[in-house]
Order: C-alpha cells, then sequence, then structure tokens
C-alpha cells in the first residue's frame, strides 16, 4: 500500500501532466486563431474596413459568457480574457491600416 504523501505526490504530478498539455494546447490554439484574425485584419485593410467592429466584439463577449456559464468557468474572467485578446487582435489591424 502506498504512503498518503507519495500518492498526493503520484497525484499532483498527473494533475500537473494535464496542466502542461492544456497549456500547449492554449498556446497552439491562440496561435491559430491569431492567424485567422491576422488575415481578418489584412482583408480590412485591403477593403478600407475599420480595425474594430464592437457590434461583433459584444456579440462574441456574449457568446463566450454563454458557453464559459455552461463550461462552469466564471463569465466574468472569460469576458476579460476575450477583451484582452480582442484588444491585442485590434492592435494588430490597426498595424495593417498603416
Amino acid at each position: 500500500m502506498t504512503d498518503p504523501v507519495t500518492r498526493a505526490a503520484e497525484l499532483l504530478k498527473g494533475h500537473r501532466a494535464s496542466i502542461d498539455r492544456l497549456d500547449a494546447i492554449l498556446v497552439y490554439t491562440l496561435a491559430e486563431r491569431f492567424k485567422h484574425t491576422q488575415s481578418v485584419g489584412r482583408l480590412k485593410a485591403e477593403h478600407d474596413l475599420p480595425p474594430s467592429d464592437p457590434t461583433r466584439e459584444a456579440q462574441q463577449i456574449e457568446r463566450l459568457e454563454r458557453l464559459a456559464k455552461e463550461a462552469d468557468l466564471d463569465p466574468e474572467f472569460a469576458r476579460k480574457f476575450l477583451s484582452f485578446v480582442i484588444s491585442e487582435v485590434i492592435r494588430h489591424h490597426e498595424n495593417f491600416q498603416k
């Protein structure tokens, strides 16, 4: 029989391995997302469209908050996270406008 401290260490190691895998998934997913938003930014610049679309952004924030609730994630955290991502996207889009 394994002692409780050894068992806890094994569980901790397993959780950390899962966290590391999920962090990698998040990074690669964000990279893929930004590839698409870069394409959107170039398209907007080519057609003299504004870098920001407040209606779309509000819809996306509402959608993400709803998804967060379904996933049992704090909707406020999800909103802040998406707001940060959107601000980065807009910054990239503005760079295409120059």
